[in-house]
């Protein structure tokens, strides 16, 4: 019997988990998965990794530095990076310098955990130099490709995928159940209180209008958690704060979002990747117009898929659905087709065949079929090249340092003095300790993000 790969994920947020530890799932199917957490603001409290619903073997908080440290000591056959873009390029310069030569090294791989609609140049050269650059659709792979491109660099890294959590079953009307009405909020879109409260006393009022249905406020975090984005402004404290309250049939709820979907038969969002698992279900999608269409809200992303819609469209009855066309380009299935993540430790994958649009109609179809032939063929490798990311102290001799000593790193990728705590000779106290204090200061520096922060910018605006 083949011996189970070794495979490393290190997520700076849940939302990164979840996408990076499905990954993981997808490119090694029978796999070890030891999950790493990179110290800082966003990382996940117990909740929110319960909440997300995807296991480790073992799961452990660290330094970038410490992570660097772990996999020259652990020999992992495959290493996911879940990050954001400085430190993806953080961690390549890292192991650029744990193996400068050819050399017997784990696979790199990194991509986005959902829509790409920001900072494209910049989030991508800084993703440079991995050995797979995964793109969740035909769409992206182009786009990313065009960059690295234009740059004078190698673009065989990218290789398209799909979002390794679209799945579920398909959209079944509600029938004699309530119609069901999901708004599914965003951190940090749109990020002013007004804009906010507007849309959430839409919500209400589209409830208040439609008493036979049940319209739930589908929430990220918790007040104190925090998530990709910061959120200044939280929706459990403005709902507070609407005339009259909430109506009886509108309520704020967490949860997996593949769970509330099943009961879902209208989702909205200003932009949420929530929006594609939806369609992926052939759920009714409307993108909300009432902030306008705007790159800052990254709801431009969604032109051409039919899902534009205002919440007055909403209240007089409109079920967008989404264009077949923009759809495939962007790698979602509408009618629930069994999504490329969506399945347990050890059972059989429905995702791997199923049919393709088009003059292939009926061809079985894998959208990680060819992403993991590619890792297969790194990981039986005797020997892989350096890393060679586009950021180099000769390109980029201004940005790149600040980018690794953010991390605790020399310019040479090795980590500054003191950047590795040895445990060794650390008493368990002072080890709770510290845990302690680090908790303590998320928590002061997520009171001063929603809690002091306003204030500070409303007084400012007086």
């Amino acid at each position: 019997m083949p011996e189970r790969k070794r495979v490393a994920v290190l997520a700076d947020s849940d939302t990164r988990w979840k996408w990076g530890a499905l990954t993981a799932r997808r490119l090694v199917p029978d796999h070890q998965l030891t999950g790493y957490l990179l110290r800082g603001r966003a990382t996940p409290t117990a909740r929110q990794l319960g909440e997300v619903g995807v296991r480790a073997d073992r799961l452990s908080e660290v330094t970038c530095a410490e992570f660097l440290a772990e996999i020259e000591r652990e020999h992992y056959d495959v290493v996911v990076l879940a990050l954001v873009g400085g430190a993806v390029q953080a961690v390549l310069h890292g192991a650029r310098a744990l193996w400068p030569k050819p050399a017997k090294r784990p696979v790199l791989v990194t991509g986005y955990v959902g829509v790409v609609y920001e900072k494209l140049a910049d989030g991508l050269l800084l993703r440079h130099g991995a050995d797979l650059v995964l793109a969740n659709s035909r769409h992206d792979a182009e786009r990313f490709r065009a960059v690295y491109e234009g740059v004078g660099a190698d673009a065989g890294a990218v290789t398209e995928t799909a979002l390794p959590f679209l799945g579920g079953a398909p959209y079944e009307p509600a029938g004699s159940r309530a119609h069901t009405v999901v708004f599914a909020v965003q951190p940090s879109v749109p990020d002013s209180r007004a804009d906010r409260t507007y849309l959430l006393e839409r919500a209400a009022a589209h409830a208040r209008l439609h008493p036979d249905r049940e319209v739930l406020i589908k929430l990220r975090s918790k007040p104190g958690e925090h998530t990709t984005h910061l959120e200044e402004q939280p929706y459990q404290r403005l709902a507070e704060k609407v005339p009259g309250g909430l109506p009886a049939n509108c309520r704020l709820v967490y949860g997996n979002m593949g769970e509330v979907l099943d009961g879902t038969d209208l989702l909205v969002t200003v932009s949420s990747t929530a929006a594609l698992e939806s369609l992926h279900r052939s759920i009714p999608t409307a993108i909300l117009t009432d902030l306008g269409i705007r790159e800052a809200l990254g709801n431009h992303h969604f032109l051409g898929s039919g899902c534009l819609a205002s919440w007055d469209q909403l209240d007089s009855g409109l079920l967008p659905e989404g264009d077949p066309v923009w759809l495939a380009a962007q790698g979602v299935l509408p009618g629930g087709a069994p999504g490329p993540g969506a399945l347990a430790p050890g059972m059989p994958d429905p995702a791997a065949p199923r049919p393709s649009a088009g003059p292939a109609a009926g061809v079985a179809h894998d959208a990680y079929a060819v992403a993991r032939a590619k890792v297969a063929g790194l990981v039986a490798a005797t020997r892989l090249p350096a890393l060679a990311p586009y950021y180099t102290l000769t390109t980029a001799p201004r940005y790149l340092p600040g980018i690794l000593a953010r991390h605790h790193l020399a310019p040479d990728g090795t980590p500054l003095p003191g950047a590795v705590r040895p445990a060794a000779g650390e008493s368990r106290l002072r080890r709770r300790l510290r845990a302690h204090l680090r908790e303590a200061a998320r928590g002061a520096y997520r009171h001063g993000v929603q809690r002091v922060a306003p204030v500070i910018r409303r007084l400012g605006e007086l």
